[in-house]
């Protein structure tokens, strides 16, 4: 006699059981079965290249181009030291301007060929100063390469009037200027400067220079 609480199965009530544990191994076959076709497919795949063109041979290292990398542009330094040179020799510390500047109050400085009204209408403020240079503070050598390179570019770049302030040497020993009468002198051998005046009052006075270039050959 049963007890109470138990619960007793029939081999009928077995069968749906039954069937489901056959469909989930027939589930997990398939899904075996499956990955096994598609591990296949992949072997397939990774070797077709190779089945397709038969045995190969490995390339020798001797037969692979050497690419070497690009070299930088070479820097011009050769050209750029004649240059240097070049500015060096063209404004002389000995060369003797005393001959070529106007012996007026302010000794003025005009080319053979220049009249006279030319400096006057520099002094006047005719021309406007379109760019300066100050050498205050600088070495002589250094302020004679400064003055060399930018009358240079001044000139390049099409400028008629310019001022170079010199300074009227307060601050040097004996309250001599110290550039004043260099700079005179390395103006005088530039080529591009026509002429020059002592700036105005208003301008620098007695320690800058008033400087008109040639114009730029069209």
């Amino acid at each position: 006699m049963s007890q109470p609480g138990e619960r007793f199965f029939s081999l009928a009530s077995l069968g749906p059981l039954a069937r489901h544990l056959r469909e989930q191994q027939a589930l997990l076959a398939a899904q075996e079965q499956a990955a096994r076709e598609a591990a296949a497919r992949r072997e397939a795949e990774r070797h077709l290249f190779a089945r397709s063109v038969g045995a190969v041979t490995a390339l020798r290292w001797t037969n692979r181009a050497q690419h070497e990398p690009a070299l930088p542009e070479p820097l011009p330094m050769q050209h750029w030291l004649d240059e240097a040179r070049v500015l060096v020799e063209a404004m002389s510390d000995e060369f003797d301007v005393s001959t070529l500047l106007d012996t007026d109050d302010q000794l003025s400085f005009r080319r053979p060929g220049i009249g006279a009204d030319v400096t006057a209408r520099l002094r006047a403020g005719h021309w406007s100063i379109q760019r300066q240079l100050d050498l205050h503070g600088l070495r002589v050598h250094e302020a004679r390469e400064a003055l060399g390179e930018f009358i240079r570019h001044a000139h390049k770049a099409g400028l008629r009037c310019v001022r170079v302030v010199h300074g009227k040497g307060l601050g040097s020993p004996g309250k001599a200027p110290v550039l004043k009468g260099r700079v005179q002198r390395w103006l005088v051998q530039k080529s591009e400067v026509l002429a020059f005046v002592q700036a105005r009052p208003a301008d620098g006075g007695a320690g800058a220079l008033v400087v008109l270039l040639q114009r730029v050959e069209s």
